[in-house]
C-alpha cells in the first residue's frame, strides 16, 4: 500500500515546484523576504548581549551557537510541517472533508499542499551563522560531538514538526485555536534561540523542561561547549535530545489521531 501511495505524494510534491516555478519574480522576493524571520532571531540575540559581555553566564559566541541551532530546526520543521498550522481553516471551510475522502494520509496531504519553498534561504542562513558559531567557539572536536553536532538539528526538527501538529491538532475541538497555538510553536522557537538561563521561575520549568525546549539547542549546545550547566543537570543532558523529539513525536502522533476519530465534517 505504501509503495502505491508514493507517487501520488510525489506529484504532490513535483505540483509545489511546479507551481513555485510558474512565477519565478514573486517566488524569488517572497524567498528573500523571509530571509528577515532568522535574521531578526540572530540580530535579537546580537542586540541583547551589547550591554554586558554575558548575559545569563554565556558570552555572545556561545549564544550564537544556540540561536542558530534552535533556528535549523525550526527552519526545517517550518518548512515540512508548518503548513499544518492552517488547519484550523481547512476545518472551517470544509477543506479538511475533501482530505479525508482521497486514499492518502490526511496529514502527509495537508504537508504538501502549501509546502513553503519560498523559506528555503532561511535554513541557508541558519546554516551559515553555526558555521560562524562553530568556528568562533573553541569546541573540542571528539566522535560524539561530531555525532550530536548533526542530530541536534535534525532531532529539533522533529520535536518543533511535533508542537506543529499537537498545536494545529486544537482545531479538531477548538477551531479558533490559533493564537495558542502560535504561543507554542513561534513562541517556542523564541524561547529556545536564548539561553535557559535568563529565563526564571515556572515559565522556565515549564518550557524548557516541562515542554522539552530546553533540549532543542540549550542542553546539545552545553554539550558541544564541553560546559556545565548552570541549572545543574548532568552533562549526558545534552545527547538526549532524541529521545525527547521522539516522545514529543508519540504525543503528537495521539493526538493527531485522537482529533481525527472525533473529527466528522464541518457541519457537526
Amino acid at each position: 500500500m505504501g509503495e502505491r501511495r508514493f507517487p501520488a505524494y510525489a506529484a504532490l510534491l513535483a505540483a509545489q515546484f511546479r507551481s513555485a516555478a510558474s512565477y519565478r519574480a514573486s517566488f524569488v522576493v517572497e524567498l528573500t523576504t523571509n530571509l528577515g524571520a532568522t535574521a531578526m532571531d540572530v540580530l535579537t540575540v546580537i542586540v541583547l548581549f551589547r550591554p554586558a559581555p554575558r548575559v545569563g553566564g554565556f558570552t555572545l559566541p556561545q549564544a550564537l551557537l544556540m540561536v542558530s541551532l534552535a533556528s535549523c530546526a525550526f527552519v526545517v520543521a517550518d518548512i515540512c510541517v508548518g503548513n499544518i498550522d492552517r488547519l484550523q481553516s481547512y476545518v472551517r471551510t470544509g477543506t479538511l472533508d475533501a482530505v479525508l475522502i482521497r486514499p492518502l494520509g490526511v496529514l502527509a496531504q495537508l504537508m504538501l499542499m502549501d509546502l513553503p519553498l519560498r523559506k528555503a534561504l532561511r535554513l541557508v542562513l541558519a546554516l551559515v551563522v553555526l558555521g560562524v558559531a562553530l568556528h568562533a567557539n573553541p569546541i573540542v572536536w571528539t566522535p560524539a560531538r561530531l555525532a550530536l553536532l548533526v542530530a541536534a538539528p535534525i532531532f529539533g526538527a522533529i520535536f518543533f514538526g511535533a508542537i506543529f501538529v499537537v498545536s494545529a491538532s486544537l482545531a479538531f475541538w477548538w477551531v479558533d485555536s490559533g493564537e495558542l497555538g502560535s504561543a507554542f510553536t513561534y513562541g517556542g522557537r523564541d524561547f529556545a534561540s536564548y539561553p535557559v538561563t535568563v529565563f526564571e521561575g515556572w515559565f522556565r520549568a515549564l518550557f524548557a523542561y516541562g515542554l522539552g525546549f530546553a533540549f532543542v539547542a540549550y542542553q546539545p549546545a552545553l554539550a558541544l561547549l564541553g560546559l556545565a550547566d548552570p541549572l545543574g543537570l548532568p552533562p549526558w543532558a545534552g545527547y538526549v535530545s532524541p529521545l525527547v523529539a521522539l516522545l514529543a513525536a508519540g504525543v503528537a502522533a495521539l493526538a493527531w489521531r485522537s482529533g481525527i476519530r472525533q473529527y466528522r465534517s464541518t457541519g457537526s
